[in-house]
C-alpha cells in the first residue's frame, strides 16, 4: 500500500506537468491559427503605359546600329511605337508588310512608324531589306523598353506580346491596342487615330 501511495505522490507532479505543457501548446497552436499572418513584402509590378499618360523616354539602336531616343520627335512629329514578337514570321511579317503598305499615311499624318522586338540589329536589317521596309526597326535586345511599356506576354507565355502606342508630339500616349493575332487593326486602328487628332488640332477657317 505504501508503494501505491509513494507512486501516486510521485505521478502527481508529472501529471501536472503534463497538463501545464498541453496548456502553452494549446495557446501556441491558438495564436498561430487566428492571428495575422506576415504580409510578403512584394516588388512593385508595372502598370503598363495608358492613354493619357506620358510615354517613357528610351534610347535603341535601329537596324544599322544607330541610336533612336523617343526625344527626337518630340514637338516635330507624332510616333507609332509597334511591338512585335519576332522578325519575319507570321503575322509579325504581315503586320510589317501592312505599315509598309500603308506608310506614306502615316507620313502625311505627321507620323514615323518605329517597329521594336528583341531580335538583334543584324537581323532587323534582313528582315528590312528583305521586305522593303520603309522605317526604323529598334533592337531592345534585353526586353528593358517593353518592360518599360508594360507590354505582356502572349497567354502562352512563349512570345512576347503585340501592342500598338500612338504618341503625340506633347509626347502623351494617345492610343494603345493589344492583339496577338489582328495585324490589321494595329494599322488602321494606329492611322485611324492620327488622322482623328489631326482633325480636331486643326484650326477652323472661318467663312469670309
Amino acid at each position: 500500500m505504501r508503494r501505491r501511495h509513494d507512486r501516486a505522490i510521485l505521478d502527481k507532479p508529472r501529471k501536472k506537468w503534463a497538463v501545464a505543457n498541453t496548456i502553452v501548446s494549446c495557446c501556441v497552436l491558438a495564436s498561430t491559427l487566428f492571428s495575422s499572418p506576415p504580409q510578403p513584402v512584394l516588388a512593385k509590378a508595372a502598370a503598363g503605359v495608358k492613354v493619357g499618360d506620358k510615354a517613357p523616354e528610351f534610347s535603341l539602336p535601329d537596324q544599322d546600329g544607330n541610336l533612336v531616343s523617343l526625344k527626337e520627335f518630340a514637338g516635330k512629329k507624332s510616333v507609332v511605337l509597334y511591338f512585335y514578337p519576332k522578325d519575319d514570321i507570321g503575322v509579325c511579317k504581315k503586320e510589317a508588310c501592312l505599315f509598309r503598305d500603308e506608310y506614306q499615311a502615316f507620313v502625311d499624318a505627321g507620323a514615323e512608324v518605329l517597329g521594336v522586338s528583341s531580335d538583334t540589329v543584324s537581323s532587323h536589317k534582313e528582315f528590312q531589306d528583305k521586305r522593303h521596309l520603309p522605317f526604323k526597326l529598334l533592337s531592345d535586345n534585353h526586353g528593358e523598353v517593353r518592360k518599360l511599356y508594360g507590354v505582356p506576354r502572349s497567354a502562352a507565355g512563349l512570345l512576347s506580346g503585340r501592342v500598338t502606342f500612338v504618341i503625340d508630339r506633347e509626347g502623351t500616349v494617345r492610343m494603345s491596342f493589344n492583339s496577338m493575332m489582328n495585324a490589321q487593326k494595329h494599322v488602321s486602328r494606329a492611322l485611324k487615330e492620327l488622322k482623328e487628332a489631326g482633325s480636331s488640332d486643326q484650326t477652323p477657317v472661318s467663312a469670309q
